[in-house]
């Protein structure tokens, strides 16, 4: 998984404009961004894929809202399965770090 800087968000989706992304975040039609630094947000390049998947195979706006629900829901869920698969490894110590760090939550 790789996170796409806004620059990167509107070469995939053909956006003219930055405010078009955000603007589309507001209204449900786009993923909101993760905060990848203190004043750096990105979007996991899957998602931005999906989304324009999903506008390439004629989906309307309200799938698209159903979509970007499923997308929202399904990252804690992703962080989840990398928890556990970095459990059930647990021979790396970089896997105890974030195994640590999550838990310390």
């Amino acid at each position: 998984m790789a996170i796409l800087r806004i620059d990167g968000v509107l070469g995939k989706t053909g956006q003219r404009s930055k405010s078009a992304i955000y603007c589309a975040a507001r209204e449900g039609l786009f993923t909101k961004p993760v905060k990848i630094g203190a004043q750096i947000t990105g979007w996991p390049d899957y998602e931005v894929e999906t989304i324009v998947a999903a506008q390439v195979a004629g989906q309307t706006k309200e799938q698209i809202r159903e979509l970007v629900n499923q997308l929202h829901a399904q990252r804690m869920e992703r962080f989840k399965a990398l928890l556990n698969s970095a459990t059930a490894m647990n021979t790396s110590p970089a896997n105890t770090n974030v195994v640590q760090m999550a838990g310390a939550r």
